[in-house]
């Protein structure tokens, strides 16, 4: 049993992993699916790490190396992508020839999460909260980018997410915030008394009801809600 947290660790490496391969096929359903999937399993190697108090540098390190695939590669492979479809209709002769090397601005996102995720491993501040934008937040926001430009019916957020401008703007502004001194409010829950996690309770019930009433566009407002909680609760 003290292995089952490394376990789950893999597992989502794992989960990272072929998200690389479906976000390099564009296939941005199944790359949401195994990314979704592998951060469940990293939710779940840190539960299982404290109920069996088996917590250790080795599950540390283990856990950011595979959060750096699965919230750190695919979401820089998906920008790089995104940014390379939105110069394609474009007129401009220089955006034309040089596609690939300014698509690859995308990539700004995986370096942050590379400098997020080690600063994560050596600040003692972050036990009972976060520091800058965590990377699973960061990676869900980029994988809705492209299921949003496919399947809203919206075309002013249709036309927006489409942006290069929004996209490149879009990649500064969350790797800026991964790696912010930003204090923002952690979901874990350490006792489920209502006047202490007053904060998560409200933001739980606010994100459900916006799924409810927005589910394609919920993923988004939702992390835009986190960022602007935890800014106002400070």
């Amino acid at each position: 049993m003290k292995h089952l947290p490394n376990l789950l660790t893999l597992a989502n490496l794992f989960c990272g992993t072929v998200a690389v391969i479906f976000a390099v096929q564009e296939n941005y359903i199944n790359t949401g699916l195994f990314v979704i999937l592998g951060i469940i399993f990293d939710f779940f190697d840190g539960f299982a790490a404290r109920l069996l108090k088996v917590s250790g540098e080795l599950g540390k390190q283990l856990d950011s190396l595979a959060d750096m695939v699965t919230s750190g590669v695919v979401p820089g492979i998906i920008m790089v992508n995104l940014l390379g479809n939105s110069f394609t209709n474009t007129s401009n002769s220089f955006l034309q020839e040089y596609t690939f090397s300014i698509s690859l601005i995308g990539l700004l996102l995986t370096l942050g999460s590379c400098l997020r995720l080690a600063k994560f491993n050596l600040d003692e501040r972050q036990s009972n909260s976060f520091i800058g934008l965590p990377t699973p937040a960061m990676s869900l926001f980029v994988i809705s980018l492209p299921l949003i430009q496919q399947y809203t019916d919206i075309e002013i957020i249709k036309d927006l997410v489409e942006s290069s401008y929004f996209l490149i703007v879009t990649t500064l502004v969350l790797t800026y915030l991964m790696n912010a001194e930003i204090l923002l409010f952690s979901l874990k829950f350490k006792t489920f008394g209502f006047k202490e996690n007053f904060i998560k309770y409200l933001f739980l019930l606010m994100s459900i009801v916006i799924i409810i009433l927005i589910p394609l566009l919920s993923i988004p407002i939702i992390i835009i809600l986190y960022v602007v909680i935890s800014i106002l609760k400070k």
